[in-house]
C-alpha cells in the first residue's frame, strides 16, 4: 500500500482562512500574493533566555525568559542577535489547526544563508495560538532582524484516518513553563 502525502496549496488554504480562520493575523502580501504552496509567518516577539532547563520523565522546567523585543505595526523595530546566542521567538500569526490538518515549517534561505539558523517542529492537530521556534546566530559577527520580518514558511498536510488532538500546555503560544514558582511542571 502507498500512502501518499498532500500538500495544500494557497487556494485550499485562502479557502481555509476564510472559512476556518486557519491563520489569523496573515500580512496583506500572503492575503493577496503568497509564494509557493503555504504562507510565510513574521517574527512577533523576540525572547533572551536565563538559567537552566530540565526535561524528565514526568515533570520539566524551561529556562527564564526575558521579552527583549516585540512587533510594533506603528514603527521599525531593529533588533541585534548577539553572535553564538540562542533566543525564543514567536510569530504575529496564529493558527487554529482542525483535526484533520498538521503543520510543518522551514526557516527563510536569508536567515540560513546568513548563519542564523531556526528550530522548529510541527503543529499537531487541534492547535490553536501563536507558534515559538528557537532562533540561534550561529556566526562570530552579530546578525540584525527587524521585528515583523518574514522569518518561517508553513506548510499544511492533511492526515489521513485517525489521530489524536493536541492536548499539550503550549496550546495559545505559551513561551515557557510558569515563571512564577521554583517547582517543575507535571506534564500532561
Amino acid at each position: 500500500m502507498r500512502i501518499k502525502s498532500m500538500i495544500l496549496g494557497i487556494s485550499e488554504l485562502h479557502k481555509l482562512v476564510k472559512e476556518k480562520n486557519l491563520v489569523e493575523g496573515l500580512s496583506e502580501r500572503e492575503l493577496t500574493n503568497p509564494e509557493g504552496a503555504g504562507f510565510d509567518l513574521r517574527i512577533g516577539e523576540l525572547y533572551e533566555l536565563e538559567g537552566s532547563g530540565f526535561l524528565g520523565v514526568t515533570e520539566r522546567e524551561t529556562p527564564k525568559i526575558n521579552l527583549i523585543a516585540s512587533y510594533a505595526k506603528d514603527g521599525e523595530k531593529k533588533v541585534e542577535l548577539k553572535p553564538n546566542t540562542y533566543y525564543m521567538m514567536g510569530t504575529i500569526e496564529k493558527v487554529n489547526l482542525p483535526d484533520n490538518l498538521v503543520a510543518l515549517m522551514r526557516p527563510r534561505t536569508t536567515l540560513f544563508r546568513s548563519g542564523v539558523h531556526l528550530l522548529l517542529g510541527q503543529v499537531a492537530p487541534g492547535y490553536k495560538g501563536s507558534l515559538n521556534f528557537g532562533m540561534v546566530n550561529l556566526r562570530p559577527v552579530p546578525f540584525y532582524l527587524e521585528m515583523g520580518a518574514r522569518v518561517v514558511h508553513i506548510q499544511f498536510f492533511e492526515v489521513k484516518g485517525e489521530n489524536n488532538l493536541y492536548r499539550g500546555q503550549w496550546q495559545d503560544g505559551r513561551v515557557s513553563t510558569k515563571q512564577s514558582t521554583d517547582q517543575k511542571e507535571t506534564q500532561v
